[in-house]
């Protein structure tokens, strides 16, 4: 079943009834603001962190899911006199008045959605965005009258204060009901409603929501607005057809804005809601603070420069297609035509504006990730660069600098830091060992698209600790060398509180309910070690020594010293790879780990949980049993015993009881999450490791099973939104196999646009220039893509003959690595055959 389709032409999903399975949501924003927003106008707004800095609030496990956040009243008067009363109310969102409409369609698009819904003669188009370099989100709402007879229409835009902290917000109310503050700025062409809370004390910022029209009531008290008894589908205000001017002191501040607009016959009205954000600096706070009586009311110029930037349909316009252009920039950097629309949507669409997300929010603000506790990711960010940093390097750049910030000098690290302060976040602690090397992955993703070896040099601090820094080199050193130096029996990785897999936490040992997995300690042994890790190793312990090999020289180091250090990584990675294939073998699979007593974890000696997914994928990326069939063994394994039609189970068979000695991961029941549900994330582990060992049909198989393209037709099963990928599947021992959860913010973003554009595709960066190597099964025969790379845009042809040639500019060359030109060309024309 579907609930909409795909607008390739406009880079859109069209949802065609606000009843999706779940709610099915947009990002807006590209940069500092951000805007979460569902197919019936749901969401919330927060500047730079979701949990320090959240504009409007929202109810998490809340009845009706998704209701009380950005809400339009749209009220069809009996006339134009103060005592007019509604006759008809709907929400251009549908929720959350929930009048059925009498049409309606929500178009998601790339940073911007459009909700167009009609009722009774009056039809309404609400556009929402955030626009480049600006903190703030517009809402440009059309009315048109398409009836025989003018009609008078009051509008009524809502927002809801959250008071800054989102965690104090939900939780301290002995505060909070006490500090609410707003003022109101009523003027001839426009209302601006302000929400001050806590401004007066430490506080540089506030927010407003304004109109730019003349309004004829407002509100900025819930209690006022709602009335007793009432939710936000039957506010008293409305009912009434009347706003109370009401003004908040404490309590529960909101913003609402009552517009009226006579609209004749075929006319179109439009209003411009600007929800903003503003900080200023702290001796420029007030009005006039040399003034005694004007101390206290907040210096309201920025506000109104940034509300006039957008106070016209022509200046929201202009921004809509800047931001549009923006994106038709970045979007050209990599695209592909392949003849399969599938592919290319989601290829030219979808996987990269995801990958966009997921770098700005980690997984720190959706749906389901709350915005509350968790901050960027160490891990996350990094993996997160490797599907992003083609679109905007600079970025990727300062966020390299932002992660490796937070590094331990023993090369450890935070876990998690907020974005707002740069700071670890010590409630979720560190000590999961394969971060230090994800660090590595990252910057050579960095190198790999730009050649930019500056960032090598650039002083970074450990822990953010004033003059500590040292070169970003020495971080990656520190990284290798902490694994190097924390090798378990086996000569394997410490897998410290958890590896990539957070819910195996061999070290923990938790009796005690509500104990967190992840920050307690109750038996370490300090032996519990990781074969996922030791993949990771020699796959990244490589890199970094390539990275030393390619640029060590540039950065200080002696040829003697280069070739010293990256003899002795080498060794260790030749050690590595020794330790996996022998301690790390279990007879036709890789091992997943061994335990805090050192008995092997992913065993076919074990009842359940005999084989895991994560080991298969990443041993082979590393190209450890290539040479043996130990790979094409663990492969077959694989499709064998974990594959279904959704995708690829983490493990199997799942736990069906809690064991102490593993963790978090056999709490889940069966097939959910991480005991024996398909964790996206690491399909495209697989995925890659069938590419590199010639297995392309399973390779593309694999991508496909879990691909939202190609799933569009089931929605109603994995209720999650088509055009995203989600972190989490139902696997085939769970009650509801197939069944989507946590979508928009997962690593599998970054991860299946590697596999699909560098593997499947074929077009990968490399420090040496750019490798074409396609793996695409038998029916796509002739594709062509075009990829900007380091300033020169490769117009790529990608021919299947049976052998592989590659031909750049009408000349045969050996390998398959174009190399970039020196000659300051800006175009090369490369033929392939495969």
């Amino acid at each position: 079943m579907r609930y909409g389709h795909f607008d390739d032409a406009n880079r859109e999903y069209v949802i065609e009834t606000p009843a999706t399975p779940l709610p099915w949501i947009n990002y807006l924003g590209n940069e500092d603001f951000f805007s979460l927003i569902s197919n019936t106008g749901g969401g919330y707004s927060f500047y730079k962190d979701a949990k320090l800095r959240r504009i409007t609030r929202y109810r998490y496990n809340n009845v009706p899911f998704d209701n009380g956040t950005r809400n339009y009243y749209v009220s069809i008067m009996s006339g134009d006199t103060p005592d007019a009363k509604p006759v008809e109310t709907f929400s251009p969102t549908f929720l959350p008045v929930k009048t059925p409409l009498d049409s309606y369609q929500c178009r998601h698009g790339i940073g911007y959605t459009v909700f167009e819904a009609s009722k009774a003669g009056i039809r309404t188009e609400l556009t929402a965005f955030v626009p480049l370099h600006t903190a703030a989100e517009i809402n440009r709402l059309d009315i048109t009258n398409i009836n025989g007879a003018p009609k008078t229409v009051d509008v009524t835009g809502l927002v809801e204060w959250c008071l800054w902290n989102a965690v104090d917000d939900s939780s301290n109310f002995q505060r909070n009901l006490s500090t609410g503050e707003v003022e109101v700025e009523r003027r001839d062409e426009s209302t601006l409603l302000y929400h001050k809370t806590e401004f007066k004390e430490r506080r540089n910022h506030y927010a407003f929501y304004g109109v730019n029209a003349p309004v004829i009531g407002f509100d900025t008290s819930r209690d006022e607005f709602l009335g007793q008894f009432n939710g936000w589908d039957t506010p008293q205000v409305i009912a009434e057809g009347k706003a109370h001017d009401s003004v908040a002191h404490g309590w529960y501040p909101i913003a609402a804005n009552r517009v009226r607009v006579t609209v004749d016959p075929g006319e179109t009205k439009s209003l411009i809601f600007t929800l903003g954000y503003i900080e200023v600096p702290n001796d420029q706070k007030w009005e006039d603070p040399n003034d005694p009586a004007k101390v206290g009311i907040i210096n309201k110029k920025p506000a109104h420069e940034l509300f006039a930037r957008f106070d016209t349909t022509e200046k929201v316009e202009a921004a809509l297609d800047e931001l549009k252009q923006y994106w038709n920039g970045l979007l050209s950097t990599y695209s592909v035509e392949s003849g399969d629309s599938k592919l290319d949507r989601m290829v030219n669409i979808w996987h990269q504006y995801q990958c966009m997300v997921t770098f700005n929010m980690s997984r720190s603000a959706s749906y389901y990730e709350s915005g509350m506790g968790r901050g960027m990711g160490f891990r996350d960010s990094n993996q997160d660069l490797l599907g992003f940093v083609h679109l905007v390097p600079e970025r990727a750049r300062e966020r390299i600098i932002d992660i490796a910030s937070t590094q331990m000098e023993d090369g450890s690290a935070w876990h998690q830091y907020q974005p707002l302060t740069k700071k670890g976040n010590a409630d979720i602690g560190g000590g999961f060992n394969d971060d230090p090397l994800w660090l590595i992955a990252g910057v050579n993703a960095y190198l790999a698209e730009t050649g930019d070896a500056s960032i090598l040099t650039e002083p970074v601090p450990f822990n953010n600790v004033e003059g500590s820094e040292v070169p970003l080199l020495e971080h990656l050193r520190r990284s290798a060398n902490f694994t190097m130096n924390h090798l378990g029996p086996h000569k394997l990785p410490l897998i410290g509180r958890a590896d990539w897999n957070d819910c195996l936490n061999l070290n923990c040992f938790s009796a005690t309910p509500g104990e967190s997995f992840q920050t307690v300690e109750n038996n370490d042994t300090g032996i519990a070690e990781s074969v996922f890790i030791g993949g990771m190793f020699v796959l990244y312990g490589g890199q970094y020594a390539d990275i030393l090999a390619h640029y060590g020289e540039a950065c200080g180091m002696s040829a003697d010293e280069v070739a010293a250090e990256v003899g002795v990584v080498r060794d260790a990675i030749d050690a590595m790879t020794e330790a996996v294939k022998t301690a790390g073998w279990d007879g036709a699979w890789f091992r997943r780990a061994y335990d805090a007593y050192s008995r092997p974890v992913g065993t076919i000696d074990d009842t359940e949980g005999q084989i895991y997914i994560e080991p298969q994928g990443m041993c082979v990326m590393a190209g450890i049993g290539l040479d043996d069939g130990k790979a094409q063994a663990a492969l077959k394994s694989v499709k064998d015993r974990l594959t279904c039609e959704w995708g690829t189970a983490i493990l199997a068979p799942a736990y069906s009881t809690y064991r102490i000695e593993l963790g978090e991961i056999s709490t889940y029941p069966r097939g959910y999450k991480e005991n024996g549900g398909i964790f996206c994330h690491n399909n495209p582990w697989v995925s890659i490791a069938n590419a590199l060992a010639g297995n392309d049909e399973e390779a593309f198989a694999v991508y496909r099973r879990n691909c939202p393209a190609w799933l569009e037709d089931k929605s109603d099963i994995r209720k999650v939104e088509p055009y995203v990928y989600c972190q989490m599947v139902a696997g085939p021992e769970a009650a509801i196999p197939g069944e989507g959860k946590n979508s928009w913010l997962t690593g599998t973003a970054a991860w299946t646009f590697v596999d699909v554009s560098q593997y499947l595709l074929g077009i990968r960066p490399t420090l040496d220039g750019l490798a074409i190597e396609p793996h695409l099964p038998a029916e796509y025969t002739h594709l062509t893509i075009t990829r900007v790379f380091r300033g020169v845009t490769y117009r790529i042809t990608l021919d299947r003959t049976g052998e592989r040639t590659l031909t750049v500019n009408g000349k045969v060359i050996d390998g398959s690595t174009v190399p970039v030109p020196t000659d300051g060309a800006t175009t090369v024309d490369v033929t392939v055959t495969f």
